[in-house]
């Protein structure tokens, strides 16, 4: 496949937003773990640091992509790319998976959630994934009938990996675990409607005081939706690239490898950059973090361009004489103080 400039100009501004959007999250969610100690940021800040991850992986591809002629790139390097882009990536959506299995915990199991899911818990998941991760990703430089038998650059997934690859990714992971989180999903929003139902039928029978609302119902929904946003957005971006892989296996003389890397799996990194945006607006948390952030940006620089006009004396600069000029008050001038009384001389 030749290179084409336009896609890696596209490559190089993706590769560009993710880095920048998700390193922004990242800061923000370590604030809020400085602050609050939660273990769900915990799993939030993962999801940032595979994302960024996934855009420093995919941004050493941009060269290939603008070189003109093309440039060709050894095959055990182009493996190495891929395998570190597939790592990422796939990081990135057990990571959300772990988030919906951890909000499906927290409403399942809310009295017993802090015994389970401690700091261990936690820490040893994330350690998991990323073992699982990267055993993903570095599969196909292992198993040869996951390889293409003839290398024709430049790099690109398809130039190294079999459609093979991604059929059994599909297989075997992504739509068995999208099955089983579609059923958390639906049990979480039934749990969730359940505690509403009841809260409002104690409301109704007098067994509240007077203005006291609970606190679960809110957190409850706010779950559900934030889990239901993070899945969609994983699905709608990485099913269309996964059925279309699964078509060309099945489908030898179909040449859809054009379409697979040039849209849809452009499309599918692209869920990288959407994940920060959906935590900078849904999550009330991380969007107020990121405020102060920019207040606090903000401040520094009115403060710093303050600093700069008062010591260039103003925005036409300080303006220098050979000679000092000395002021003299109109009661100086006429031998009196500040009172009016003459000064003796």
């Amino acid at each position: 496949m030749e290179s084409s400039f336009p896609f890696g100009v596209t490559l190089a501004v993706l590769a560009s937003l993710i880095i920048a959007a998700n390193a922004l999250v990242a800061v923000a969610v370590l604030l809020l773990i400085h602050k609050n100690d939660g273990v769900g940021l915990c799993f939030t800040l993962n999801l940032a640091v595979a994302d960024t991850l996934l855009g420093v992986a995919i941004s050493g591809l941009v060269t290939d992509q603008l070189s003109s002629p093309p440039r060709p790139t050894q095959k055990t390097l182009c493996s190495l790319r891929m395998a570190f882009v597939t790592s990422s990536a796939a990081a990135s959506v057990l990571t959300v998976m772990l988030i919906a299995f951890d909000r499906y915990l927290a409403i399942k199991q809310p009295l017993r959630y802090f015994q389970i899911m401690n700091g261990l818990m936690a820490g040893s998941c994330i350690a998991g994934l990323w073992l699982v991760s990267y055993l993903i990703g570095f599969l196909p430089l292992g198993v040869p009938i996951f390889q293409q038998t003839t290398y024709q650059g430049p790099c690109s997934f398809f130039a190294v990996f079999h459609p093979r690859f991604v059929l059994t990714l599909s297989c075997v992971g992504f739509f068995p675990a999208l099955l089983l989180f579609v059923f958390f999903y639906c049990d979480m929003l039934k749990i969730a409607s359940m505690h509403s139902e009841q809260i409002r039928k104690m409301e109704q029978a007098g067994a509240m005081a007077g203005a006291y609302r609970p606190p679960r119902t809110p957190s409850d929904f706010k779950a559900v939706r934030t889990v239901a946003v993070l899945i969609g957005s994983f699905t709608l971006s990485w099913t269309p690239f996964l059925i279309t892989g699964i078509v060309q296996v099945a489908c030898q003389k179909c040449y859809l490898y054009l379409v697979l890397e040039r849209y849809l799996w452009l499309l599918g990194v692209g869920n990288s950059l959407l994940n920060p945006l959906i935590y900078a607006y849904w999550q009330k948390e991380v969007r107020q973090q990121l405020y102060q952030m920019a207040l606090g940006v903000k401040k520094g620089l009115t403060s710093f361009l303050l600093l700069l006009s008062a010591r260039d004396g103003g925005p036409e600069g300080p303006r220098e004489s050979s000679c000092p000029i000395t002021t003299v008050s109109h009661s100086q001038l006429h031998g009196e103080d500040g009172k009016g009384r003459e000064v003796s001389k």
